[in-house]
């Protein structure tokens, strides 16, 4: 009789062992399932987003593709004739200065930049314009020292729709006939070296204040950089970043023989002459 208790004793030992083990096998592959369900929802909700982000992006290059009637492409603004009437739509990317109800800004559309020189322009109007903001204008196309512009006197409307060119990396022109295409643009140059400046007093250094030497803090900065053994000229505009700025405190820390990276908007006065808003030391 004893022998018959223990022998049912074991057995529904084992049977509640089975199913223990089972429970546990049961819990393990309802959080197998959990966690497969919920890696299924990160995935779809990361693909969701990087859709979403697409079509955000999608979006706003058609707002930039998109011209009112009457108004120019990059294309026929080119083309246009010296001192003829051009009408454009462009977004503002910097505005360079303003005073005396005159505004000069950096402009960009996804073809090219358009600049433009002391148009007419409240302070209260001047105020409206940070980056992004899409204007329409109405000026005479003019060139000086090799920088084709929308000359003074040119007015403007803002209008609904917002877009931020992004950085074009244009290192490898630097020295040949394309760069010229992409004047007024926002660029960047990578991987220059910083060479001496000589001031007023013949000593080298690496930037000046005033492309002589003979200025001070606060006024603009102009440093050398080469490439491939070229050297060019590059400024930091006090308009543009003032002494407050990341940028103009980075360029006075420059030392010879650093190397930067660089970005900003290639203006072309005489030849490529950069003015920097961004550097990093590398």
């Amino acid at each position: 009789m004893k022998k018959k208790t223990l022998a049912l004793t074991m057995a529904m030992a084992l049977v509640l062992s089975l199913a223990a083990c089972g429970n546990s096998n049961a819990d393990v592959a309802a959080e197998s399932t959990a966690a497969a369900t919920t890696e299924a929802a990160t995935t779809e909700a990361a693909t969701t987003e990087a859709a979403a982000t697409e079509a955000s992006t999608e979006a706003t290059e058609a707002v930039a593709d998109e011209k009112s009637e009457g108004v120019m492409t990059y294309e026929e603004y080119m083309a246009a004739d010296l001192d003829s009437e051009v009408v454009i739509e462009a977004y503002v990317q910097a505005k360079q200065s303003w005073w005396e109800d005159k505004a000069t800004l950096y402009t960009q559309d996804q073809d090219g930049a358009y600049f433009i020189y002391n148009s007419v322009c409240s302070e209260e109007d001047y105020a409206k314009l940070v980056p992004g903001t899409k204007i329409k204008v109405t000026g005479y196309k003019t060139e000086w020292s090799g920088e084709v512009e929308i000359a003074e006197g040119a007015t403007f409307e803002i209008e609904e729709g917002s877009y931020i060119a992004p950085v074009t990396d244009v290192t490898d022109l630097l020295g040949t006939d394309d760069l010229i295409n992409y004047q007024n643009q926002f660029v960047a140059f990578k991987g220059m070296t910083v060479e001496a400046s000589q001031d007023a007093t013949g000593n080298d250094v690496a930037f000046l204040y005033n492309y002589d030497g003979s200025g001070e803090d606060g006024n603009d900065l102009y440093f050398n950089v080469s490439l491939n053994g070229q050297t060019y000229t590059f400024t930091v505009e006090s308009y543009l970043c003032d002494n407050t700025t990341d940028v103009y405190n980075a360029v006075k820390n420059l030392k010879i023989g650093d190397t930067v990276d660089m970005e900003g908007f290639l203006y072309w006065y005489e030849g490529v002459n950069p003015h920097i808003t961004s550097v990093t030391v590398k």
